[in-house]
C-alpha cells in the first residue's frame, strides 16, 4: 500500500522504514499537489515581476558561473541541461534501502511549495520507489561541496525523461537529501543493533555469572541517567532473574560492571541519530529556497541562497554511533577473554584440560578473542572524528568546502560489521560457558542461542570456528536490516 504525502509531518521515521525496508510506494497528496502548483506560481510572478532578479542557478550560473546572468530567453534551454556531467564518483553502491531513503527525502523540499519545482518532476520523483529498481549512487568519491555528485546520478535519467523546466534541476541536486537517507538508515539500524548488543552482552553476563547487584534498580537514579537506566532495565529483563543459584561471591570485572554503562552511551548515540534523522526528514534545505517575506519589491517572496546542503549533525550523530560500536567491539573482546579464562570466571577452565592428551580441551575457543581483537582494532580505526576536509576542496571558485556525510556513513558501516562479527564470536563463548556449567539459557535470549546452535551443532568439537562465526554474524545481520 501506498504512503500518502500531503505535508513534510508525513515523512516520519516509520514511514521511512515502510519505504526502505518494506519497498512501499509513494503518492503525493492533492493538498501538496496544490502548494506545489502554488509555489511554481509563485516562482513565476517573481520572475514576470522583476526579469533582472537574481535567483541562483535561475536567473543566473550554478557554482563557480553564480556571477553570470542568464538572459530570460535563454533560460528555458539552460533549464533542461541535464546534470549527467556532474556523475563523477563511483564505486561501492549503495545499498537498494538507502537510494531508496535518499529519494523519499527528496521530497520534503517539494511538497509545501517551497522549493518551486513543478509538479510533474516532483510526481516522477515519488513514482521512482514504485519502480522495480532504483539508479545506483556510489558510496565513494562523494567529496563534492553538496551533494551534486550523488544526486546526479540519482536524477539524471528523470531530467531525460521528463521535461525539466525552469529551477527544476536544481530542485533535484541541491539541498541534502543524501545526508537525511544516510542519517535515516543509520538510525534504523542501529536502533536493531543495539538489541542486538545488548542481548549477547547480557548473555555473556549471565554466562560469566556475575553479581546482580551490578544492576540493581537503585542505580538508575543512582546515576541518574536515563539511557543508563534504560540498559539497567533491558539487561534485567533479559536476564529474567538468572538461574536461581548461588552467583560469584565478589564483583566482576571492570568490563561487566561496566556494561550497562556502555550500552547507556550506545542507547544515547542511538537516540541522537533517531532525532537527527526525524529532524533531516522534514527540514527544508533547498538552495535557492523560497521565504514567505514580502515587501513592496518582493510582493511575491523572495528566493534566496542556502547551506542547506552541508547537514553536519548528520555527521555527528553517525560518529556517535562509529564511536559505540567500537567501545562495544572492546567491551565483547574483554569479555570473551575472561569467560575463556577460568582463573578470573570461576568457569571450569576452557583453556586447559590436564586429564587430556596434549592439555587443550575439547571445544577449545581459545583464539576467538583474538579474531575479535582484530575487529576490535578496525573498528577503532573508523572510529576517528569526521571533520570538514582541512585544506580547499570539493571543486574550486565558490565551493571550497565538500560535505564529508558520504565518509561518515561509510565509516559507521565498516565499524557496525566489526561489531557485528565481535559479538558473533562472543556469543558461542557464552553459550559454551553455560553448558560446560549446566545453566540455562535465560529465556529472554533463546534466540541467540538457537542462532549460535544453528551454526554451531556441537560447540565441543575442535574446528575452524571462523566461518561458523561468519554464519552466526549473517544470521544476525537479518535481524538488524533487510539487505
Amino acid at each position: 500500500m501506498a504512503i500518502v504525502i500531503t505535508s513534510r509531518n508525513d515523512l516520519t521515521l516509520e514511514n521511512a522504514r515502510r519505504v526502505a525496508w518494506e519497498r512501499e510506494g509513494v503518492e503525493i497528496g492533492a493538498e501538496a499537489l496544490a502548494a506545489m502548483e502554488a509555489g511554481r506560481e509563485r516562482l513565476m510572478r517573481i520572475l514576470e515581476h522583476d526579469p533582472d532578479v537574481t535567483i541562483y542557478g535561475v536567473t543566473t550560473g550554478a557554482g563557480q558561473m553564480a556571477r553570470q546572468k542568464i538572459r530570460p530567453e535563454d533560460r528555458s534551454s539552460h533549464a533542461r541541461m541535464s546534470p549527467t556531467g556532474a556523475a563523477a564518483s563511483w564505486g561501492d553502491p549503495l545499498p537498494d534501502r538507502v537510494v531508496r531513503l535518499i529519494i523519499l527525502a527528496r521530497l520534503t523540499n517539494f511538497i509545501e511549495g517551497h522549493a518551486a519545482v513543478s509538479p510533474e518532476i516532483a510526481q516522477g520523483v515519488a513514482s521512482m520507489l514504485s519502480q522495480e529498481s532504483v539508479p545506483v549512487i556510489p558510496a565513494r568519491g562523494q567529496g563534492g561541496a553538496g551533494e551534486i555528485l550523488s544526486l546526479s546520478h540519482l536524477f539524471a535519467p528523470l531530467v531525460q525523461s521528463v521535461g525539466a523546466d525552469v529551477k527544476d534541476v536544481m530542485c533535484l541536486v541541491n539541498g541534502s537529501p543524501s545526508a537525511t537517507g544516510l542519517v535515516t538508515d543509520a538510525a534504523l539500524t542501529a536502533e536493531a543493533r543495539l538489541d542486538l548488543a545488548a542481548r549477547v552482552i547480557a548473555l555473556s553476563f549471565e554466562a560469566f555469572n556475575a553479581p546482580l547487584g551490578h544492576l540493581a534498580g537503585a542505580l538508575e537514579d543512582y546515576w541518574n541517567n536515563p539511557c543508563d537506566a534504560w540498559a539497567l532495565r533491558t539487561m534485567r529483563t533479559l536476564i529474567d532473574g538468572g538461574h536461581g543459584g548461588s552467583r560469584r561471591p565478589y564483583q566482576a570485572p571492570v568490563s561487566y560492571r561496566i556494561a550497562p554503562r556502555m550500552l547507556g552511551q550506545a542507547r544515547r548515540a542511538v537516540d541522537l541519530a533517531r532525532d537527527v534523522a526525524g529532524e533531516s526528514l522534514r527540514a527544508v534545505t533547498d538552495n535557492p529556497v523560497w521565504i514567505d517575506e514580502r515587501d513592496e519589491d518582493h510582493p511575491f517572496g523572495q528566493f534566496v541562497s542556502t547551506g542547506g546542503y552541508h547537514n553536519p549533525h548528520a555527521v555527528l550523530a553517525m560518529d556517535a554511533l562509529t564511536a559505540t560500536c567500537a567501545n562495544l567491539c572492546v567491551l565483547a573482546e574483554r569479555h570473551g577473554a575472561k569467560l575463556l579464562d577460568g582463573h578470573v570466571s570461576l568457569l571450569p577452565d576452557q583453556l586447559i584440560d590436564p586429564d587430556r592428551e596434549g592439555g587443550i580441551r575439547r571445544g577449545y575457543m581459545g583464539c576467538l578473542p583474538m579474531a575479535q581483537t582484530g575487529y576490535e582494532e578496525e573498528a577503532r580505526y573508523h572510529a576517528q572524528a569526521t571533520l570538514l576536509p582541512g585544506s580547499e576542496s570539493g571543486g574550486f571558485g565558490q565551493n571550497d568546502v565538500a560535505s564529508p556525510v558520504f565518509l561518515a556513513w561509510t565509516k559507521l558501516q565498516r565499524a557496525s560489521e566489526c561489531l557485528d562479527l565481535a559479538l558473533a564470536s562472543l556469543a558461542p563463548i557464552a553459550v559454551r560457558a553455560l553448558d560446560v556449567t549446566g545453566r540455562r539459557v535465560p529465556g529472554p535470549l533463546s534466540g541467540i542461542e538457537e542462532t549460535v546452535r544453528d551454526a554451531f551443532p556441537n560447540l565441543e568439537e575442535r574446528r575452524a570456528f571462523g566461518p561458523l562465526v561468519a554464519d552466526v554474524a549473517t544470521a544476525f545481520r537479518t535481524t538488524i536490516h533487510p539487505s
